[in-house]
């Protein structure tokens, strides 16, 4: 049996700080970053994305970083498929993969490698035709309140515009009889082809909702609202995937004039704050994760590091 190989995950919240560290701990490591957020992977969505820029990355290798168009459609499979050859590129080089995002759900898909794909056949079926039918005539949401009324757990994972993603899910259901959810399930058990080092950073909450806070003020400074304009200019409208985004959906309603500015600004920060909860519950359900709380370290980044490189060298 072949030894498994060196893995590396530095997520968390929201604003909690991972791109800083994720730098130094690439340095000290010989890595090269893969990065596991959803809007980040798209071109010209920097200032709402707090898109890390080439002269930030201080020579370390960044991949699925600018590599999208925004009217391309992202989801778990997506992202699974491009790391998956980023890692064999990294690999190849001789250097360690470090997973830094804070998309738990990305992150799980790659560590345990599920498999999304299901047992049917590929080619176009009946059903795939009359399903791809309904998409044209009755809309993206027809589809996806169908998938909803035979499993509401996928049509909660799965965008409504991801019409390809929510026709396989309704595929699966309707010709095996079980819940497409509970395959991705039954995957996710699986023990994981990695030896990984799971870090989950985190802060204390009033530290980390102060740190969103002023990154949505200093975003809007930046030009976020000018950002979004010029995406619209571009040809987008807000239905696209990529314009579901965390900071590009609350400032379509102020472009769109359902809402101010100071509407806007306020509902993206409870947004954020609420998202940060989220992905706390979620990377808290996870198995065989290190939690590096920041405040158990003085906030000292390189007290931070130190510790993480122990974890990884005593093991």
């Amino acid at each position: 049996m072949s030894e498994k190989k060196k893995l590396i995950i530095l997520t968390g919240p929201t604003a909690v700080g991972k791109t800083s560290l994720s730098i130094q701990l690439a340095k000290k490591l010989n890595g090269e970053i893969i990065s596991a957020d959803s809007a980040q992977v798209y071109h010209y969505m920097n200032i709402g994305s707090a898109k890390i820029m080439p002269e930030e990355m201080e020579g370390i290798p960044h991949h699925l970083v600018d590599v999208l168009d925004p009217k391309e459609a992202f989801d778990v499979y997506t992202f699974q498929q491009l790391a998956k050859k980023a890692l064999d590129e990294i690999y190849a080089n001789g250097k360690i993969p470090i997973i830094v995002g804070g998309t738990g759900f990305y992150i799980q898909a790659l560590l345990y490698d599920i498999d999304f794909t299901t047992s049917l056949e590929e080619e176009e079926g009946q059903l795939r035709k009359e399903l791809e039918a309904l998409g044209a005539t009755k809309g993206a949401t027809y589809l996806h309140e169908r998938l909803r009324s035979l499993d509401e757990e996928s049509a909660n994972q799965i965008h409504p515009n991801n019409m390809k993603r929510v026709i396989r899910a309704i595929e699966y259901c309707e010709t095996t009889g079980n819940k497409f959810s509970e395959h991705n399930e039954e995957q996710r058990q699986k023990e994981s082809p990695y030896d990984f080092y799971y870090f989950v950073l985190n802060d204390e909450r009033s530290v980390l909702y102060e740190r969103i806070e002023k990154r949505v003020d200093i975003m809007v400074e930046q030009g976020l609202i000018e950002e979004v304009r010029s995406l619209k200019d571009m040809g987008l409208s807000r239905e696209y995937v990529s314009m579901q985004a965390l900071g590009y959906k609350e400032i379509w309603d102020y472009l769109d004039n359902k809402i101010t500015l100071e509407e806007a600004i306020y509902t993206l920060k409870r947004d954020t704050r609420h998202f940060a909860k989220r992905q706390l519950t979620w990377f808290r359900r996870e198995k065989d994760v290190i939690w590096v709380d920041k405040d158990n370290f003085d906030r000292d980044e390189d007290k931070i590091l130190d510790y993480m490189i122990s974890k990884i060298e005593t093991r």
